[in-house]
């Protein structure tokens, strides 16, 4: 895993599989622990289009309609969605165990929620990325902000699929 600590991820009422199959894909990649999601829409269309790794093989993926049950005093609820008075995530201290909230496609996480949470971030964009990217820029950030070091030679070799033997000039 790369990162230090958990990332759990709550999808709140998504609508397209192909998103929450993108975030899938995100969760594999980066060491997410779960991903929840509420919500029937999801459920509905369920096909996993963007699971090309198996990742629902290894990582979880579960229906919850109360997000705010998965909170305790080690894991912080992190509301990830364009509210007023958001931090942006550029200076975003991530917490080491972590559960992110996404806001759906079409709508918001709700108020009950923000309320509760730990920190509610932003991600600065001139208008707003859909879920998957969102996931994927959040995850990425954790990472990026983590202090550590990677080999990271070992990690490409770990990383890519048998089509790619691509070396620098280096």
């Amino acid at each position: 895993m790369i990162n230090k600590g958990t990332a759990i991820l709550c999808l709140s009422n998504p609508k397209s599989p192909s998103n929450v199959g993108a975030v899938m894909r995100a969760a594999g990649c980066y060491g997410a622990e779960a991903i929840y999601y509420s919500g029937t829409r999801f459920e509905r269309a369920n096909n996993y289009t963007q699971d090309t790794k198996d990742i629902q093989s290894k990582v979880p993926l579960i229906a919850e309609e109360d997000f705010q049950k998965l909170k305790n005093r080690d894991r912080k609820l992190v509301c990830i969605e364009l509210v007023e008075g958001a931090s942006p995530l550029t200076s975003f201290e991530h917490p080491q165990d972590a559960i992110y909230v996404f806001g759906p496609e079409d709508g918001s996480i709700e108020q009950s929620t923000i309320d509760i949470a730990d920190a509610v971030v932003y991600v600065p964009t001139i208008g707003c990325m859909n879920l998957a990217a969102t996931v994927n820029v959040v995850l990425y950030d954790r990472m990026a902000k983590t202090i550590q070091t990677i080999d990271h030679d070992a990690l490409i070799l770990e990383s890519r699929d048998q089509n790619n033997r691509l070396k620098t000039k280096n």
